[in-house]
């Protein structure tokens, strides 16, 4: 026989896995339980006390009167829906490898009641995608969170995929020393932004590519350049976060595009009329072979109009695409 003093525990343990609006107990239905599964003895009056001690503590504990009478648990931390989502987020992420997505998805069904964690397995299906293998993403994300609290520089390695599906470390092992301002997602990867005291410049690190990270005891560096850093913005103009050097480019696009373009750049640009069918829009972007790339995908129904410059340079990178055949 237990202590009869962890029977209001176990109460709360019982609403809270297995009560809902369309699931309640009613006070046999808890001693019943409670003896079986816990081998605790009780009695009406005790659960009628136990529950009331429990919306005092702050639980939002409903009692269904009439025919059908019993105690369900109202309000959860996250409702089904938003499970589902955060199931969804999960198993769709590169970034989570496949034993984390697993662990994580059964943490979220002890969110809720046993009946709504079966329905949250029954959506989990595997993505034909790639998933991660690295294990040690979620320590470098935990070591550059304390340095960033900690306003401490980083120092890792940082490496680049070869065709024989290894990473190697670039600049023959030598460390990278920067000054971590904050963590970005960017089409499914998760990217370091750091301050470069050595170039002087803002960089983009993928943390999946990131080794041997430690916290330094050096302050961070960076603070002016960062005062007004907008995140936002940076992301809108750096396509999959490859840098360039950033331009005023005007584009001049077909209506249809619209959604397009302020998918990618926001609702705050301008979009002027021009003609019946097309309108024209400056954007700030980071001139790129991944921003000729987002062009050549779109086709002939956005061009660049200006600046010349541009103009010239994404001919040179269509007329490389042309020779390569």
């Amino acid at each position: 026989m237990k202590d009869g003093k962890l029977q209001l525990l176990y109460t709360m343990k019982l609403l809270l896995e297995e009560t809902d609006r369309d699931h309640i107990l009613n006070a046999v239905d808890i001693c019943n339980i409670l003896e079986t599964r816990w081998d605790l003895s009780s009695t009406r009056k005790t659960v009628y006390m136990d529950v009331e001690k429990l919306r005092d503590y702050g639980m939002k504990i409903e009692q269904v009167k009439g025919k059908v009478q019993g105690y369900y648990v109202e309000e959860r931390e996250f409702t089904l829906p938003e499970l589902k989502l955060l199931v969804d987020a999960v198993q769709s992420s590169k970034f989570i490898t496949t034993r984390k997505s697993e662990e994580l998805i059964k943490k979220l069904e002890a969110m809720t009641t046993h009946e709504n964690g079966r329905q949250l397995q029954r959506q989990v299906f595997i993505y034909n995608r790639p998933k991660t293998d690295n294990e040690t993403i979620y320590q470098a994300v935990d070591v550059i969170h304390s340095a960033i609290y900690a306003n401490r520089q980083i120092r890792f390695k940082y490496c680049e995929w070869t065709v024989n599906k290894k990473l190697v470390q670039r600049k023959n092992g030598a460390d990278y020393i920067v000054s971590p301002w904050s963590l970005t997602w960017d089409d499914e990867n998760y990217y370091l932004v750091a301050y470069d005291e050595a170039v002087g410049q803002i960089r983009h690190y993928r943390v999946d590519k990131m080794q041997e990270l430690g916290q330094l005891e050096t302050a961070r560096k960076g603070r002016e350049q960062f005062e007004n850093f907008d995140l936002a913005a940076f992301a809108k103009k750096t396509f999959g976060m490859f840098g360039g050097k950033d331009e005023k480019v005007t584009l001049v696009c077909r209506n249809e595009l619209a959604g397009v373009i302020l998918d990618r750049f926001g609702t705050d640009i301008m979009m002027i009329p021009s003609g019946p069918d097309c309108f024209r829009t400056p954007v700030t972007v980071s001139v790129s072979s991944q921003f000729f790339g987002w062009l050549t995908g779109i086709g002939s129904g956005i061009r660049i109009e200006s600046p010349a410059k541009v103009k010239e340079e994404y001919k040179r990178y269509l007329q490389g695409i042309l020779d390569a055949y």
